[in-house]
């Protein structure tokens, strides 16, 4: 692994932090871990801003999934500085562990920490917010842990880098780095995305599997859960802000394990196990997954969703990557596409109604025009709810990246447009299967034009009209009753609604949490 630039300077005590800037690029995780550095910061009293406001803290957490990932990083760090210019600006996440020296030549000044050094960044910014001896401090892993110990398994690989290690986050806002590359603008936007009233609570981090394209181990290591307890204290968190969803999201969710040995009853507790624990033990009103391998997708945990009265939302986004398996194979998947289309199959007949989400990678190496036909030809057999498109990127130290028949730019543009359209077609025709139905919303968002934006239990977007100002007005954070009666004539993968009832929480939803 390459070498963390020396830093040129420690953090400084000089004027206060009271605006701070956040970018994140990249997943989820990323999302639940930056969290805490928001709650950090608003618990000092310091303004959130948008990237294109003046700040004295900027925060950029990277990603290093594909090479465009690297280079919108890149950009964020100097766009970062270019707005800012006496900031103290943190640099951090995956990125940092795989090409430092690119990101220090983005800006030299700059503070970096990889996703082992969550102890070091969190004392830098303590030491910028001049926090006292024994003021509880967030881990910045995503939860809050007992005794601020960090509730991580040991693991990660350290090799001979020497400077600090620290945490890929999450935050203003985030974006999927998919074939439509969107903008580093996406990274520093406010905080009024959807995301903002559910909460994502990291349960794992890093990954063993080694398929042959992914430098995620690398950047994050291997494999290792969160302590349940500290996953239940989140949930229990997130609620008492007024969340009324929580989102499990990991690495490699299906790998956890109950997290740390010498955790008594929780060593060994299946996710299964785990989401027992939170219906039983929490109130939150719904539970989500953002992302499952299909190995993992068992009968016990399919058995806690059919058992959780609800609670348990019919969502799944279970990664295909090809749907030709020789493509497979040369991945590294531990899966043939007969047994992908068995276990859509035997979710749909579990869970009625139920959305399967896929991934899908364009022009891995070898994938030939018939592959990729294949996988075109399978995905469509599969009536997926939705699909989540990268095109290959050669990832430095990969064996994919070393394999022969790499496939050409133009190809795989071709080939990531064809999925990206087939993605758009998924997507409307699933919005079409829910009309006359009634849905539960949780509503998010106001449009432009009055109306309230939020997400059916099946992640299917909803557009309702407020209530009368007499009845509140507002829909923010409210699971509403909602008939679906058309599409949307601007969105066709939206739905339009009416509001039959709405349930409102009974703790309004933490101002920290919305903004």
């Amino acid at each position: 692994m390459d070498q963390i630039p020396a830093h040129p300077r420690p953090a400084t005590r000089g004027a206060p932090v009271r605006r701070a800037a956040i970018a994140n690029l990249g997943c989820k995780v990323n999302q639940s871990e930056m969290d805490a550095v928001e709650r950090l910061l608003r618990a000092r009293g310091v303004a959130l801003v948008d990237g294109h406001e003046a700040a004295d803290l900027v925060v950029v957490n990277t990603c290093t999934v594909t090479s465009i990932a690297d280079r919108k990083s890149r950009q964020a760090v100097r766009r970062a500085r270019r707005t800012n210019p006496d900031a103290e600006v943190f640099v951090t996440g995956c990125s940092v562990a795989i090409d430092p020296e690119a990101l220090a030549a983005a800006d030299p000044s700059a503070r970096f920490f990889d996703n082992e050094s969550k102890a070091r960044l969190r004392d830098e910014l303590a030491s910028l917010l001049e926090l006292g001896d024994g003021q509880p401090m967030p881990t910045l892993s995503g939860v809050e842990s007992a005794g601020g110990q960090d509730t991580h398994r040991a693991g990660g690989r350290t090799g001979d880098r020497t400077v600090d290690r620290a945490v890929g986050s999450s935050p203003s806002r985030s974006f999927d780095l998919e074939a439509d590359e969107g903008s580093v603008e996406d990274a520093f936007g406010d905080r009024t995305d959807i995301d903002r009233t559910r909460a994502f609570v990291k349960i794992q981090d890093g990954c063993s599997f080694h398929c042959t394209y992914c430098i995620i181990p690398r950047a994050r290591g291997p494999a290792r859960s969160i302590a349940a307890e500290a996953v239940l204290a989140e949930v229990r968190r997130a609620t008492a802000a007024g969340h009324r969803e929580v989102v499990l999201t990991g690495i490699n969710a299906g790998t956890y394990d109950g997290g740390p040995a010498g955790e008594g009853a929780a060593a060994g507790l299946s996710l299964a196990g785990l989401v027992r624990r939170i219906l039983a033990e929490t109130e939150v009103e719904r539970v989500r997954l953002s992302s499952i391998e299909p190995e993992h997708v068992t009968d016990e945990l399919l058995d806690v969703w059919t058992g959780s009265g609800g609670r348990c939302l019919p969502h799944f986004h279970i990664p295909l990557q090809s749907g030709d398996d020789t493509i497979l194979r040369r991945m590294g998947r531990r899966y043939d596409t007969a047994f992908y289309r068995d276990l859509a199959a035997r979710v749909r007949r579990v869970i009625p109604r139920v959305a399967v989400h896929a991934d899908v990678i364009a022009g891995f190496p070898g994938e030939d025009d018939a592959a990729w036909a294949r996988t075109v030809a399978f995905l469509r057999s599969l009536d997926l709810a939705g699909v989540h498109v990268f095109r290959y990127s050669a990832r430095p130290g990969t064996a994919a990246a070393r394999m022969v028949g790499q496939v050409d730019g133009r190809t795989k543009r071709r080939r990531s447009a064809e999925a990206l359209a087939l993605a758009v077609e998924a997507r409307a025709r699933f919005a079409q299967l829910h009309l006359g139905r009634e849905l539960t919303v949780l509503f998010e968002q106001p449009l432009p034009d009055g109306r309230w934006l939020g997400h059916a239990e099946s992640h299917v977007l909803v557009a309702a009209a407020a209530p009368a100002p007499a009845d509140g007005g507002s829909l923010a954070n409210v699971i509403g009753l909602v008939r679906a009666e058309s599409i949307d004539s601007t969105v066709p993968d939206r739905l339009v609604g009416s509001l039959l009832s709405v349930s409102r929480a009974q703790e309004p939803l933490a101002e920290s949490a919305l903004k």
